[in-house]
């Protein structure tokens, strides 16, 4: 019996190799996401984990057409499990509670924690209300498709309302709509609503001239940051609607109470009356952001982010970001082209990392812009020489979103492309 516990005990004992740290993908918007699918595509051997506060990824683009009746709840709101099944990404519904850069942990919620071999920022942007008095609790916000099923409610309840008062004044009131912001949600929004209301609302029998909309601009122009010609089909666009949409410039919000938007215009306060009042103005970052311990001049005066051009953390090379946290030294705008392109590199980085290569430089292909301007009406400008009006600007408006749209029946190369070169040949030869 000795004699074979000795040769038992000689038996060298096997080692056993530590699981490899995961990398970890905070937040499913459009980088985070479209990361995650990449990997899964390259075959990426490294465990992979994508943390998000919502179980499902929302298509924000077409949420228009969603609160419009367009295009149903399947193109624009998907489960996250169902999109990243047999992917092998595993995800996880928590939120996260902390980010320690320095020693590569994460914590949630739940109580779960993590270390990490690499971490993706991905945590987008939130509402930024800038200290305006009762803007939370008062006006509507429009991010979600839940957002987006609120304001379908409220404005059929003030439409149905509107039908039976008989007060002048309070009729006026339920039919005016406040939309605060004129950048690309709040003209896409007004011109929406400006075809929509009248639909909604003639079938009950009210005259669709007593509807009012009206955007209001802090700035001197509608969507700052765009082009000239851009902007002017878009003024052009809200003129023309079913019902023309007022555009009040160099105006700012002090306050919003019930029903009531406090203005200031030409130095002189103003009350504006409207049972409907929409906030579109404005976004800051994930408070997390706010959190993370970043050496001096990591970050810009916004407090986001400062990237190199590989999308890596200044001073944390094993953390990636992309999207509304994050600013390059050629800033770009924050719009679902950019993150999605981000989640394609920022997957490719992580790819040659794995396989001991360096990460090669980001490089946006900046395609184009694309707006709703109605039902059915839209403008792409695309490579900034082409501007396609009308319903062939809906259309390619359209085809361009169905084609990044993550759904799990659509062939993975169908997720690739922002726009087909076919598509972009035709216009070309317009």
């Amino acid at each position: 019996m000795s004699n074979t516990v000795n040769k038992i005990a000689e038996v060298p004992q096997r080692l056993i190799a530590p699981e490899p740290l995961p990398t970890l993908i905070l937040g499913g918007g459009f980088t985070g996401l479209f990361t995650a699918l990449h990997l899964s595509h390259q075959q990426y051997t490294t465990p992979t984990i994508l943390i998000d506060r919502e179980w499902n990824f929302i298509f924000k683009p077409l949420l228009y057409e969603f609160l419009s009746g367009e295009m149903n709840m399947q193109f624009i709101r998907h489960r996250y499990d169902a999109l990243l099944h047999k992917s092998g990404i595993t995800f996880i519904r928590d939120e996260v509670q902390s980010i320690d850069l320095q020693q590569r942990q994460v914590r949630l919620n739940s109580g779960l924690h993590y270390t990490y071999s690499n971490l993706v920022l991905s945590l987008g942007s939130v509402a930024g209300y800038f200290g305006v008095k009762g803007a939370r609790e008062n006006a509507l916000a429009f991010r979600t498709s839940d957002d987006a099923i609120a304001l379908a409610w409220k404005l059929r309840d003030c439409l149905q309302q509107a039908t039976q008062t008989l007060e002048p004044q309070q009729k006026k009131n339920l039919l005016t709509i406040a939309i605060l912001g004129a950048g690309c949600t709040g003209v896409e929004l007004a011109a929406t609503l400006a075809d929509l209301l009248p639909a909604w609302y003639s079938p009950l029998g009210g005259d669709i001239a007593d509807i009012r909309i009206v955007v209001i601009q802090r700035g001197k122009q509608i969507l700052k940051g765009d082009s000239d010609r851009l902007r002017q089909t878009a003024q052009e666009a809200l003129k023309k609607r079913t019902i023309s949409v007022e555009v009040m410039l160099e105006t700012a919000v002090i306050e919003i109470r019930p029903n009531v938007v406090v203005l200031k215009r030409n130095d002189q306060i103003e009350e504006l009356a409207a049972a409907t009042i929409i906030w579109t103005t404005g976004i800051v970052i994930n408070p997390l952001i706010d959190t993370l311990s970043i050496p001096e001049g990591g970050r810009d005066k916004q407090g986001r982010l400062k990237l190199t051009d590989t999308l890596q953390l200044i001073d944390f090379p094993e953390v990636f970001a992309g999207g509304d946290c994050t600013v390059m030294e050629q800033p770009l705008p924050a719009t679902a082209q950019v993150a999605y392109q981000q989640g394609v590199a920022i997957a490719h980085n992580l790819q040659a990392l794995s396989e001991g290569h360096s990460p090669i430089a980001f490089e946006a292909g900046m395609r184009g812009t694309l707006m709703k301007l109605g039902l059915s009406d839209g403008v792409a400008e695309i490579y900034d020489r082409y501007e396609v009006k009308g319903n062939l600007g809906h259309l390619i408006r359209q085809a361009a979103y169905l084609q990044l749209l993550p759904t799990p029946a659509r062939n993975f190369k169908a997720t690739v492309e922002w726009l087909s070169d076919e598509m972009f040949h035709c216009i070309a030869g317009l």
